[in-house]
């Protein structure tokens, strides 16, 4: 697999020098993160989002305010550093899944001509402690593709689709002809639904896939924007979207070096929205039971803080495109690689949102 980047045009120049090639890299799970270089372009990306542009731009209008504390005068001052409270709710960590692969793909479009609804995502990175944006930092995200298939593992995804053409009578309509549907514990079945750990374990890949995965950098602002499609589902796991975030590093001619993960997480989309994305092809296609936004076990039903995303589309139209937007509050000094111990499995799905 060659690691490349895309070619679009971008007000932002993300290493300021000339393209550069990059050898095979095959994805290492627990590599030691001061080593991580990917290859970068000089000329940036932009994204094309069309009729979500507009929205994209006003993404954010309306979010939670800091935590304010007043002052001598009566006015409102946001909390510091040095206070005794974040100025901002931390992001809820989760589990990596066993689908990441490091950094493959260098660009903010990563639709890849993907079948699906279009879905500019729109997101900000701020210290949780100081609400100062962190910029710079390499936001990496992933997801399946609308009948639940990851690119790099498409062997091991159970995707939903119908029966393969040809397939004989009877043949099951949610694994290829000849795939057992019993699968016995412990082999892949999608992502694992279990929040704790290291999600099961990371797998290697099985193709050189790697549409609907993407890597950029933030900006002044803290912001980065995204081209894809909304997502599908596959057995055990509700609608989601996999991120990390990576600081400290050097955005280089050669590539972002160095630095580490200082956020794993995941985001989701409200129930409203899947249903009228179901309705729609492909994603009407699909065969596999949906598992709701209360009943997954990696959601823990806190909302944004949790990683629900805000959602902005035409409810009579879903197709037209959906823009979703999230700040994301992370600690820049920790790790988080989404397989220590310190992540923590999903509320259940009795808990409040």
């Amino acid at each position: 697999m060659t690691g490349n980047h895309e070619n679009d045009a971008s007000n932002e120049d993300v290493t300021g020098g000339p393209n550069a090639a990059a050898g095979r890299r095959g994805p290492r799970h627990r590599r030691d993160l001061t080593r991580r270089k990917v290859v970068v372009a000089g000329a940036g990306a932009a994204v094309a989002v069309g009729a979500g542009g507009a929205l994209a731009a006003g993404a954010f209008a309306g979010e939670k305010k800091p935590a304010q504390t007043p002052t001598k005068g009566g006015a409102q001052a946001t909390a510091s550093a040095g206070s005794s409270e974040a100025c901002y709710l931390l992001t809820s960590e989760t589990t990596e899944g066993p689908y990441y692969i490091d950094a493959d793909k260098i660009r903010r479009d990563i639709t890849e001509d993907k079948e699906g609804i279009p879905l500019t995502l729109a997101l900000k990175v701020i210290d949780s402690d100081t609400c100062k944006p962190v910029a710079g930092a390499a936001v990496d995200i992933w997801h399946c593709d609308a009948l639940g298939i990851y690119s790099g593992y498409e062997s091991l995804s159970t995707g939903g689709g119908g029966a393969p053409t040809g397939a004989p009578s009877g043949a099951p309509t949610e694994a290829p002809s000849g795939t057992p549907t019993d699968v016995p514990s412990g082999a892949p079945t999608g992502e694992p639904p279990s929040g704790g750990g290291g999600g099961g374990g990371h797998e290697e890949p099985t193709d050189d896939e790697r549409y609907l995965r993407g890597t950029w950098k933030t900006d002044r602002q803290g912001r980065v924007t995204f081209k894809t499609v909304f997502p599908g589902w596959y057995r055990g796991r509700t609608v989601h979207i996999h991120t990390k975030v990576h600081v400290d590093g050097k955005w280089t001619d050669a590539g972002y070096e160095g630095g580490h993960a200082c956020h794993t997480g995941q985001f989701f989309f409200d129930e409203a929205s899947v249903l009228a994305a179901s309705a729609v092809a492909p994603y009407s296609t699909s065969t596999t039971e949906r598992t709701t936004l209360t009943e997954d076990t990696i959601y823990d039903q806190s909302g944004t803080q949790g990683g629900l995303l805000k959602l902005k589309y035409d409810r009579k139209n879903i197709a037209r495109g959906v823009v979703g937007s999230l700040t994301m509050a992370v600690e820049p000094d920790a790790t988080h690689d989404g397989t220590d111990a310190g992540v923590q499995p999903g509320a259940s799905a009795s808990s409040s949102s």
